[in-house]
C-alpha cells in the first residue's frame, strides 16, 4: 500500500487516526505537492494535522518593553493614573524644522515609492553627518535607510547569522538582541559584566568569549538598559580583534550622541576595518523621532547590497516623507541634539538623587543613554515577591508605576527606569515606589 499524506476539505468530518476508503474528491494527494486527486482505492489512515507555525517563531518572545506598554495602556483605559518610566523615548517633541520638512514633502506630493535603500539625498545626508562627527568614510552604496534602527539590526542579523553561528552579546542587553539572533538560528554567547564595574565591557572579556564559531559581536554603546559606555581604547581593541579574525562587529549607535563620559566615539572612525563593521544608527533618540521609524546602516558594499535585497522583499523603502524629514534632521542645525543631551544629564542626576532616598535600592551611575538600572535585589523574597518581573508587575498594578523588569535584559535583580519625563513625574513616581517597597515585609 502506498503512503500518502491526506488533506480533507473543511466540511469533511474526519477524526485523526480513523480509516476511510479513498477514491473520491474529498481527499487530495499532497505527495511532492502534486495536489492531484488521489487514485488509490485502498484504505488509508488520515494523519495528524501538520503543525501550524514555523519553528523560528517559537524561538522568540514578545518584546518585554512592548508588553509592558500594552499592560500599562489597559490600566489607563480603566482610569488608572500612571507614572510611566517604561517608554524608551525622549519626552521632547520632534523639532519644528524636521516636522516642516515632512509636511512640505507631503504638500509637494512626495508620497510615492522610492528606491529601496533610500533616495540618494538621504543616504548622502547619513554618510556626511557620520563623517563630520566621527571621521568615517562611507560611499553612497555603503548606506541604507531603514524603517527604524531595529529593522537595520534585524536585517543585518538575518543576512549574516546562520544556524549554529555564535554571536557574542554583553549582559545586560537590549531586549531584542537575543530574540533576533535566535530567530535567525544563531547561538547567543552571553558575556557577563560586573555591576561593581558599572557593567563595563572590555576588550579582554570579548577576546575570551571568542570561539571558532563566533560570527559576530554586538556592542551597544551607550547601552540600553544600563547606560554603560565602551571606552575609546577598548573599542579600538575590539575592532582590531574582530577584523583580524574575520568576525563581524555590529555597533548599535542608537545612543551614540548621548555619551556623558566624554566625546562620542564611533567604530566607524576605524576605516581600515570597514569590511567587518556594521554601523547601526537611528534618528529616534537623537532627534526625538521615535514614531517616525527612521534608521540606517553603514557597512561595506556587499553587506549593504544584501541588506537592500532583503529589504526589497519585506518593507521596501522607508516612508518617502520620512526620508525628507531625516534629511532635515541630519543636515540642519544640531543645536537640538546638544539641548536634549544637556537635559538628559540633568534628569539622570535628578533621578539618581531621588532613588538614593529609598532604603535598599542601589544604582550605578549611567554614562550615557537615558535610563537608570537600579538593583532591587533587597526586596526579592519580601511580600511574596520572587523575581524582578513580579516586583515590576506589582509596582504597575499596586503603585501605578511603569518599569521594565531586568529579566528582559538578562539580569534578575534589576528594573529599568526611563527618565525622560518631567521632574514632577520623577518626584511622584519615586515617591510611589518608595512607599510600595518600604512596606514589603
Amino acid at each position: 500500500m502506498r503512503s500518502h499524506v491526506l488533506e480533507a476539505r473543511p466540511f469533511d468530518k474526519l477524526r485523526t487516526g480513523s480509516r476511510y476508503p479513498l477514491g473520491n474528491d474529498f481527499f487530495r494527494c499532497l505527495v511532492s505537492g502534486c495536489g492531484e486527486i488521489c487514485k488509490d482505492k485502498d484504505i488509508m489512515t488520515v494523519l495528524s494535522p501538520a503543525k501550524v507555525f514555523a519553528d523560528r517563531i517559537g524561538r522568540i518572545e514578545v518584546s518585554a518593553t512592548m508588553a509592558v506598554a500594552a499592560e500599562a495602556a489597559k490600566l489607563r483605559a480603566q482610569g488608572a493614573s500612571l507614572v510611566d518610566f517604561g517608554a524608551g523615548e525622549p519626552h521632547f517633541p520632534t523639532p519644528r524644522h524636521i516636522k516642516d520638512a515632512a509636511i512640505a514633502a507631503i504638500d509637494a506630493n512626495f508620497t510615492r515609492y522610492t528606491v529601496v535603500p533610500g533616495i540618494p539625498d538621504v543616504r548622502k545626508a547619513i554618510i556626511q553627518r557620520h563623517a563630520c562627527d566621527f571621521g568615517s568614510d562611507y560611499a553612497m552604496d555603503e548606506a541604507i535607510f531603514t524603517t527604524g534602527g531595529k529593522l537595520a539590526l534585524f536585517n543585518t542579523i538575518q543576512i549574516l547569522v546562520d544556524h549554529g553561528d555564535e554571536v557574542i552579546l554583553p549582559v545586560p542587553y537590549w531586549v531584542s538582541f537575543k530574540d533576533i539572533i535566535q530567530y535567525a538560528g544563531g547561538k547567543v554567547v552571553f558575556l557577563e559584566t560586573s555591576e561593581a564595574e558599572s557593567f563595563r565591557i572590555t576588550a579582554d572579556a570579548i577576546e575570551k568569549a571568542i570561539t571558532p564559531r563566533t560570527k559576530a559581536i554586538i556592542l551597544n554603546s551607550p547601552s540600553n538598559p544600563a547606560g554603560s559606555v565602551v571606552s575609546a581604547e577598548d573599542l579600538e581593541r575590539i575592532v582590531h580583534l574582530a577584523h583580524e579574525r574575520g568576525i563581524f562587529l555590529l555597533l548599535d549607535e542608537c545612543y551614540v550622541y548621548l555619551n556623558y563620559a566624554g566625546k562620542p566615539v564611533s567604530g566607524g572612525s576605524f576605516t581600515w576595518a570597514k569590511e567587518h563593521l556594521v554601523i547601526l544608527g537611528s534618528l529616534s533618540k537623537t532627534y526625538s523621532m521615535t514614531g517616525w521609524r527612521a534608521g540606517f546602516a553603514l557597512a561595506s558594499k556587499p553587506v549593504v547590497a544584501n541588506l537592500s535585497k532583503l529589504q526589497s522583499q519585506s518593507t521596501s523603502n522607508a516612508a518617502s516623507m520620512v526620508q525628507k524629514a531625516a534629511i532635515a534632521a541630519l543636515t540642519g542645525s544640531q543645536e537640538c541634539v546638544c539641548e536634549f543631551r544637556a537635559e538628559f544629564i540633568e534628569l539622570r542626576d535628578y533621578m539618581l538623587a531621588k532613588l538614593a532616598t529609598i532604603p535598599g535600592v542601589t544604582c550605578t551611575k549611567p554614562e550615557g543613554a537615558f535610563y537608570v538600572y537600579p538593583n532591587i535585589g533587597a526586596f526579592i523574597g519580601k511580600g511574596g515577591i520572587r523575581s524582578a518581573t513580579e516586583l515590576a508587575t506589582r509596582l504597575l498594578h499596586e503603585a501605578h508605576v511603569v518599569t521594565v523588569p531586568g529579566e528582559a535584559f538578562g539580569t534578575s535583580e534589576h528594573i529599568r527606569i526611563s527618565y525622560p519625563v518631567t521632574r514632577q513625574n520623577i518626584d511622584e513616581g519615586v515617591r510611589r515606589m518608595g512607599e510600595f517597597l518600604t512596606q514589603l515585609k
